[in-house]
């Protein structure tokens, strides 16, 4: 194996690590400096300039807090839940193509740590281990409290991941692909699948929120209800992996809707521009983070918008609601792509 190759792999799978990290932790500046914005405030500003060492200054503060451990908690799934949680928020975006491809002294580097064939089907696999990190931490607090709030947060998961999961397959069914970065290669230009997956991508937008565990899809760490959910038991950076997963959540469900749905790093006109392999790839990785940036405002736009479901009211939404909607969508898409196939609407036009 060329060992150029390993270590620009490497290189950029750290850049992506740190880059992950630092846009979560000022998302929470974001999301305080919005919050106040829509409550006529004017949230953190004394930390820094404009209060943009906020961040840095809740880090250390959640460092320098009483680590402590319920006596009769599981001390292993415990410590092991918060760090799956968060590992499993970073595994997600080793499949997710940053940009198209730079040339470096003649050799060609894609702006993607791992381009597998059913990059897809990972995305599902890592999504659902997910639940485990907080079914782990809720049972091993031994709090009862922090166990219904483990349950509520798995069977809301288990019951969203189903529709978004058929929203998916209807793209795949679309781009007969299940590589992410072919299916954002078929979107060149203006040819986004949002135009032809409407109903697909509200389903799947609605089913981020649900995955995240934002409002009002939050009955999980509800407060007033269930002391602090899943998290009761847990202070200082063992806490803060599970605040920080949330938000490296959020980061990642939004790129995921920009490469499935709105192009990924495609723009329109990128071919008349008359530019460079070299910088098309670099202003598509900037309209990339565009799109996730516009994608994570709504995220926290919705959070201090919409009141919060009660818990029967958000099984059945999921249940009633979004999966009968992502089944229609998907035989209504099959439906087309076979009509499509066998030419039928060549036909109507002769």
């Amino acid at each position: 194996m060329d060992m150029t190759f390993v270590i620009y792999k490497l290189i950029l799978c750290v850049v992506i690590l740190l880059l992950s990290l630092v846009i979560a932790m000022y998302a929470t500046l974001a999301e305080r400096k919005i919050a106040g914005f829509f409550q006529d405030r004017l949230g953190p500003n004394r930390a820094g300039t404009f209060g943009l060492l906020q961040p840095v200054a809740d880090g250390l503060k959640l460092f320098m807090k009483e680590e402590f451990m319920p006596a009769n908690a599981d001390k292993i799934l415990y410590i092991m839940g918060p760090s799956l949680t968060m590992l499993v928020a970073l595994l997600s975006s080793a499949v997710i193509p940053w940009g198209g491809s730079l040339i470096i002294a003649g050799k060609e580097f894609a702006l993607q740590v791992a381009d597998i064939n059913i990059g897809v089907l990972y995305v599902f696999a890592v999504i659902s281990i997910g639940v485990y990190g907080i079914m782990i931490g809720g049972w091993a607090s031994n709090n009862k409290y922090a166990l219904m709030g483990a349950v509520r947060a798995a069977s809301q998961m288990i019951s969203y991941e189903l529709a978004m999961s058929m929203s998916i397959v209807t793209i795949v069914m679309t781009t007969g692909s299940l590589s992410l970065n072919e299916i954002v290669a078929q979107q060149h230009g203006m040819n986004w699948n949002v135009f032809t997956q409407p109903i697909g991508f509200v389903v799947f937008v609605i089913c981020a929120f649900a995955e995240t565990n934002r409002a009002p899809f939050d009955l999980p760490e509800c407060e007033t209800e269930l002391i602090g959910g899943y998290h009761t038991e847990y202070s200082s950076m063992k806490l803060g992996f599970y605040l920080f997963s949330e938000y490296i959540n959020m980061f990642i469900s939004s790129a995921m809707i920009a490469s499935l749905y709105f192009g990924g790093y495609n723009f329109p006109f990128m071919d008349d521009l008359g530019l460079s392999h070299n910088m098309i790839t670099i202003i598509g990785t900037v309209v990339l983070f565009a799109k996730i940036s516009f994608f994570g405002f709504l995220f926290m736009w919705i959070r201090w918008t919409l009141p919060r479901f009660r818990y029967d009211q958000l099984m059945r939404f999921g249940w009633k609601g979004l999966l009968p909607w992502a089944i229609a969508n998907m035989i209504i898409t099959g439906f087309i792509s076979l009509l499509i196939k066998n030419n039928f609407f060549a036909f109507l036009t002769k």
